[in-house]
């Protein structure tokens, strides 16, 4: 039964992530956090920060990682298959209807108006990590701001935006800065 939960739950990830892998947060929450209960919103962040930093699209490795999570190896290749599954039919069935549609205007309307869609889809997963990030987890309220937290997002927003960092290097920097302020919160 696990299985047929994980495989139909990444079914729909895989079917309603118009718009990539940052749109995909916001419908694994649903499902992983919400609806199946199988991470807490703590660990979906965990989850995200590493589905993001390891090499492949983010919803390919959240399934994985929750199907480990979930049911071990046999429960991670389901969900993989999952994820998957709704895009080797639907890209190569779109690659040809795009190849001979591409031109019209309708289709450049459709494509047009998807895209505030997929932007209000990332940035409400943003923001859901955001408060999370700043009040771990707590209602919103400035006794439960987390001035480390604010600290590194502001900090990294400048430096990507102002000097063009490398992600990678950024996350990497920002990891070993936490590990450096709990460390010195735990001493303390």
């Amino acid at each position: 039964m696990i299985y047929l939960q994980l495989f139909l739950s990444f079914l729909q990830v895989g079917l309603f992530s118009v718009g990539g892998g940052y749109a995909a947060i916001p419908l694994i929450q649903s499902q992983v956090v919400t609806t199946h209960s199988w991470l807490t919103t703590a660990e979906f962040i965990d989850l995200t920060t590493i589905a993001e930093m390891t090499p492949g699209p983010i919803a390919i490795n959240a399934a994985t990682f929750v199907g480990i999570r979930v049911a071990g190896l046999p429960g991670a290749i389901i969900a993989t298959l999952g994820s998957i599954t709704p895009a080797l039919f639907l890209v190569s069935l779109l690659a040809k209807l795009y190849l001979r549609y591409q031109k019209l205007d309708t289709m450049q309307r459709i494509l047009g108006s998807l895209r505030p869609a997929v932007v209000a889809l990332i940035a409400g997963a943003g923001l859901t990590i955001l408060l999370t990030v700043l009040f771990g987890g707590a209602s919103p309220a400035w006794a439960s701001l987390s001035l480390s937290g604010a600290a590194l997002f502001l900090g990294a927003f400048f430096v990507l935006r102002k000097f063009k960092w490398n992600p990678i290097a950024v996350m990497s920097l920002c990891g070993l800065l936490g590990l450096v302020i709990g460390l010195i919160q735990d001493f303390l």
